[in-house]
């Protein structure tokens, strides 16, 4: 049993606590779980199990390793994805909505311009609808006047015509009803003849001298009567009259057309923002799966903690049967072993040669073995070259937001873009014409009047700003990673010492 194990483990539970909750952000409740469930183990393990104390023990050094450094640099980058890269693209949706708010508002004050030019021009042209109406209403009313004099003057000729024809033809109807003058004179002759007989039947013959006078009646047929209705003509002709009344109604018949063309197309299925974030959504959404996949290594340090925790047991697995394994280090023991035998006469090992010096160190010396340096300057680069990408990342991140915020900073004001000088005109007189122009300069008023705003409040921009913490903790780690590429050697050799200290008979073995 063993009270100082028992407060390590809580120990190294709670710094685990507090790194996942300060430095990666998780949630509260997955922190207390894992914490809770990380310090009862270690806790209670230390606290009673001489193994468990060695391999956590042991699990210190291993961070120092290669696969530790490996994990700090994966989580580090998770930091970065979670932290810098997600705020990169926050402050480029930022801009692009600005920028879609900028562009909108002089497309609306672009068409506000537009309908102010196109003022006096509909001005005009209700002007001329008006006086058009006007002269449609007299031109309706003076066809409506010859319309009536026309038909006035048809219904007379009408009536003259009919009295024409029936003067024209009254002869022939007395001629029908009463017979023609010969034939009249005939039956005249006719009738006195048989007057005659009936008066003196016996003197009969008397009356037939009656007949030699009947052809006096053809007297009648060569008769000339003069008929000056059957030879006169109308002083005008109705026809002629009709013509000449429907060339003054045309007179009046008029069209006035006004053809104006003003076409301008300002519609679109989205707005200028909408498609801007259209367009971040759309970048958002390709860079989803790599943000998720990096952004689960910001989740891995619970396993990070097992997976030093089984290295721990492998490293312990082979230092207590593997005579080999990690054998490289003259230790004080050894040295005293050594004296002991050439003091006994017996062959030694001391002093080593140039390339057992080499391979063979004390374990506190400051050089390193040959092993040792082979992977110094692999590990060495490796880590600069996280910390160059890390470190890309931050300046993209800052210098982004630096230019965003300048450029805020810059455009705080509101500028409106006012006519330098209101020109005005006066229309003097009376009349119909003059109203016209009167309204028509009125019209070209109102387009000075307008103001056009070239910067305003409304699309400023807002750039979120960095978050220091994350910056912090990524140099903290890129910091420990450099440490242990440079001192992870030296601190590795304490695995050595934990197992020598706990396995002493091993140790005097190897």
């Amino acid at each position: 049993r063993s009270a100082g194990g028992f407060v390590l483990g809580i120990a190294l539970a709670s710094l685990y606590g507090a790194l996942v909750l300060l430095a990666q952000g998780h949630n509260v409740w997955y922190c207390l779980v894992t914490t809770a469930s990380l310090g009862a183990g270690l806790g209670l393990g230390m606290a009673f199990s001489a193994k468990v104390r060695v391999t956590v023990l042991l699990s210190l050094p291993h961070i120092f390793t290669k696969e530790g450094k490996m994990l700090l640099l994966l989580l580090a980058l998770g930091m970065a994805v979670q932290g810098p890269c997600t705020n990169i693209l926050q402050n480029f949706s930022r801009a692009a909505e600005s920028l879609s708010c900028g562009a909108e508002l002089a497309l609306n004050q672009t068409a506000e311009r537009l309908q102010r030019a196109r003022e006096p021009l509909l001005t005009v042209l209700a002007k001329i609808k008006d006086i058009a109406q006007k002269a449609k209403v007299v031109g309706d009313h003076v066809r409506k006047f010859f319309r009536s004099i026309m038909d006035s003057v048809s219904h007379v000729a009408r009536a003259l015509r009919n009295v024409w024809l029936w003067l024209a033809n009254v002869g022939k109807v007395c001629n029908q009803e009463l017979g023609t003058p010969y034939r009249r004179c005939l039956r005249l002759f006719s009738e006195a003849k048989d007057n005659c007989e009936r008066a003196v039947p016996f003197l009969f013959f008397l009356c037939y001298i009656i007949i030699t006078f009947k052809p006096l009646c053809g007297l009648a047929n060569c008769a000339w009567v003069p008929a000056p209705l059957h030879t006169a003509r109308p002083l005008v002709i109705p026809a002629a009259l009709r013509a000449a009344l429907d060339r003054v109604r045309r007179e009046f018949e008029f069209n006035i057309s006004a053809v104006h063309h003003f076409d301008i197309s300002l519609n679109a299925s989205k707005s200028l923002g909408e498609v801007a974030l259209d367009i971040m959504e759309g970048v958002r959404l390709r860079l989803e799966p790599t943000r998720r996949v990096l952004g689960l290594f910001t989740h891995i340090s619970f396993f990070a903690i097992l997976y030093m925790y089984i290295q721990a047991l492998r490293y312990r697995y082979r230092y207590l049967r593997d005579d080999t394994f990690d054998n490289v280090y003259i230790t004080r023991r050894f040295v005293e072993l050594d004296l002991r035998r050439a003091e006994q006469g017996k062959p030694t090992v001391l002093p080593l040669s140039g390339w057992e010096s080499g391979r063979y160190i004390p374990p506190a010396a400051p050089w390193l073995s040959q092993q040792e340096r082979r992977r110094y300057g692999l590990q060495l680069v490796g880590v600069l070259r996280h910390v160059l990408l890390g470190l890309s990342i931050v300046l993209a991140d800052y210098s982004l937001f630096w230019l965003l915020d300048l450029i805020r900073h810059q455009l705080q004001g509101e500028i409106i873009a006012r006519a330098p000088a209101v020109m005005g005109v006066s229309v003097n007189g009376t009349g119909y014409i003059s109203e016209i122009f009167r309204d028509l300069v009125s019209a070209f008023d109102t387009l000075q009047q307008g103001n056009v705003s070239v910067l305003s409040q409304r699309c400023l921009l807002q750039p979120a700003e960095p978050d220091y913490s994350t910056y912090l903790s990524m140099g903290i780690l890129y910091g420990i990673c450099l440490f242990i590429a440079i001192f992870g050697s030296h601190v590795a050799r304490l695995r050595r010492v934990v197992c020598a200290a706990y396995y002493p008979r091993r140790e005097q073995v190897r």
